[in-house]
């Protein structure tokens, strides 16, 4: 595909991404000269009319959804056997890369890139879409941080299912139980699926995994996930309260809307308490078996629905299924509604009871200190002073927090925990020190996305002329390529203004070394050459090329011919003594010689009498011959 160009406008420059339905190219649109994403279906699925028409279905869905959390499409269209959609190109990196790349992220971190994609889905449910398809992967996150929500390829509009019977499509890893099974979908199921980005980001492995994406599927069905906080100890309990209730398998229990979800992962973000009601530390409902190491692909996919089950298991695990079982026993049994009512009584006297014996709903507990951004020496002692213990202490890259100095804490600054509690730090190391990329030679515009990719801050210096490398690409860059330097840092580099042009100035006339200095000052380089002349005194310029006033490259060279004076040449005189007049001076002229005639009257007309200098002298080029002609009155 490189090279190629779509639609006689989109010229496919660099293969940037693949799917499982379609391959990402970046490429120029020649029409308004800006760099876009093209994304072509695969050639497989070209042919099969619901693919093509779930494609057009991508752009016209996307097309109206306008948000800066969700990338823009420009056009779509089909050239040949070739379906494409033609997009914002987004500098930056997708999320699973990160995750791959750093592992668990810091609570703050995937609170704010959760509640970015939240408001990408708030505009796509007000218009009815249903994403289906929220990974990582459709997640791009540009080096300010700011996110971007991509790949609208099997969203639902409306009542429009495009399904094939039978089958479901999506991602195994991140479907929600309902989209597992084929059932309807609404704005909750892609809020489960961000649940699941959510705790990937913050654990740095996924909470179902096994060989087929079926059996994957079944798990999201049947399994409750690890519960994260005993991944990851240092995660916000706030945090796991979001993930948890965004993962709940019944759709009904989860948040009603994105907008919902936002402001709670707004506030984690800010480190205020909120109301996502996240089930106690030892709820059974987010404890299953560990996750297993898979190989369930992460591409979009067919598969078949795993079939209908009930939300939850028949347990204590599931609290919301055991009151359905209970309601509809009440149904069918209403003699016994009493029952259950003591039976609830008196779990909930003995919890309470059981909660007061161990100084749950008081008093021992106090605040935990907020040590966030101090360094370790003074958390250790706030913490300590406040009665708690210092307990793990984790390192990691961050670059907007000074190495040596606190990221994130567990438990969270204020919340509430017994004296002794141990208190989890996370300290900085400051920004992560990376490779400096190699810059020189290409253009400004992907000088500047390479080091955005790398995580540094371009720096352009003013342009300059150089000879050899052309206008518009990089002459040099600070710090050299291959340099360690810390992510978010500054790399300078100078363009190239291309080869200078000047006028070539006037220095016929002028002595060598005045035309020389004349010519190297304008910028040029000089060759000197030397001829005779009999008009151009020694030592000055005779000639030059390029002419005055003609414009070339600076740097280019200008021949100077100077003169060596006049050429010295020594000739025999011939005797023309006895030849007339005309014959004589023909003769000497033609010899370089010059003639002085003197008359003299005698019996012979216009014949040469005598002359002098005397036949047989050398004499030099140019000397007079003085001739006495016979001028007969």
């Amino acid at each position: 595909m490189i090279n190629t160009t779509l639609g006689q406008r989109y010229r496919i420059t660099e293969k940037v991404g693949t799917g499982g339905m379609a391959d990402v190219y970046k490429a120029v649109d020649e029409v308004l000269g800006r760099t876009v994403a093209v994304k072509v279906m695969h050639a497989k699925y070209a042919s099969d009319a619901n693919f093509a028409a779930r494609f057009r279905q991508e752009a016209q869905a996307a097309a109206n959804l306008q948000s800066p959390y969700i990338v823009n499409i420009y056009d779509w269209g089909q050239d040949d056997e070739t379906y494409y959609i033609v997009m914002e190109y987004v500098r930056g990196q997708d999320l699973k890369s990160i995750i791959q790349q750093q592992g668990a992220l810091p609570s703050k971190k995937v609170a704010d890139i959760g509640q970015q994609v939240c408001a990408a889905l708030a505009v796509a449910h007000g218009y009815d879409v249903i994403h289906r398809d929220i990974k990582p992967h459709n997640i791009m996150v540009k080096p300010d941080g700011s996110v971007k929500v991509m790949d609208f390829g099997i969203a639902r509009a409306g009542n429009t299912t495009m399904t094939q019977t039978g089958s479901v499509l999506g991602t195994a890893h991140y479907v929600s139980p309902e989209q597992a099974q084929g059932k309807e979908l609404s704005p909750a199921s892609d809020l489960y699926s961000l649940g699941i980005v959510l705790y990937e980001a913050s654990c740095g492995q996924l909470p179902f995994d096994a060989e087929t994406p079926v059996a994957v599927a079944l798990k999201q069905v049947n399994e409750q996930p690890v519960r994260p906080s005993k991944i990851n100890p240092s995660l916000d309990p706030a945090l796991e309260a979001v993930i948890g209730r965004a993962l709940d398998r019944n759709p009904r229990a989860r948040y009603a809307t994105a907008e919902d979800m936002r402001r709670d992962l707004q506030n984690v973000a800010r480190g205020v308490a909120t109301g996502a009601g996240m089930r106690g530390s030892n709820d059974p409902t987010l404890l299953a078996a560990p996750v297993m190491a898979g190989a369930a692909s992460d591409a979009t996919t067919v598969m078949p629905s795993v079939g209908t089950q009930r939300y939850g298991q028949p347990n204590v695990a599931n609290l919301q299924n055991d009151r359905n079982d209970m309601a509809n026993k009440r149904n069918n049994k209403k003699s016994t509604w009493w029952i259950w009512a003591i039976v609830a009584v008196l779990i909930i006297a003995a919890g309470i009871g059981i909660a007061f014996g161990l100084g749950l709903l008081g008093g021992n507990s106090k605040a935990v200190p907020d040590v966030v951004g101090k360094t370790l020496e003074q958390a250790t002692s706030e913490i300590e002073a406040a009665g708690f213990t210092v307990g793990e202490v984790k390192e990691q890259n961050d670059s907007s927090v000074p190495a040596g100095s606190v990221i994130d804490q567990s438990p969270t600054a204020n919340a509430q925990a017994e004296s002794g509690t141990t208190i989890n730090l996370t300290i900085s190391l400051g920004a992560a020190e990376v490779d400096v990329p190699d810059i020189v030679g290409m253009s400004e515009a992907d000088a500047k996305a390479a080091l955005e990719q790398a995580g540094f801050i371009a720096d352009p210096q003013p342009a300059e002329y150089d000879t050899k490398i052309e206008s518009g690409l990089i002459i040099s860059q600070t710090p050299e390529a291959g340099s360690k330097l810390a992510q978010g840092s500054k790399v300078s580099y100078i363009p190239s203004k291309g080869v200078e042009i000047a006028e070539v100035p006037d220095v016929v006339g002028m002595s060598k070394s005045s035309a020389k200095s004349t010519l190297e000052d304008a910028g040029f380089k000089v060759s000197t050459k030397s001829s005779y002349s009999d008009t151009v005194a020694q030592g000055e310029v005779i000639s030059q090329n390029p002419s005055s006033g003609i414009k070339v490259s600076k740097g280019s060279k200008v021949t100077i011919t100077v003169s060596k004076g006049e050429e010295v040449v020594m000739v025999s005189v011939p005797d023309v003594v006895g030849l007339t007049q005309t014959a004589a001076k023909s003769t000497l002229t033609n010899l370089g010689l010059k003639v002085n005639i003197t008359y003299e009257p005698h019996s012979q007309n216009n014949v040469v009498l005598e002359q002098d200098p005397q036949d047989g002298a050398s004499v030099q080029k140019g000397t007079t011959i003085n001739l006495i002609v016979d001028a007969k009155k």
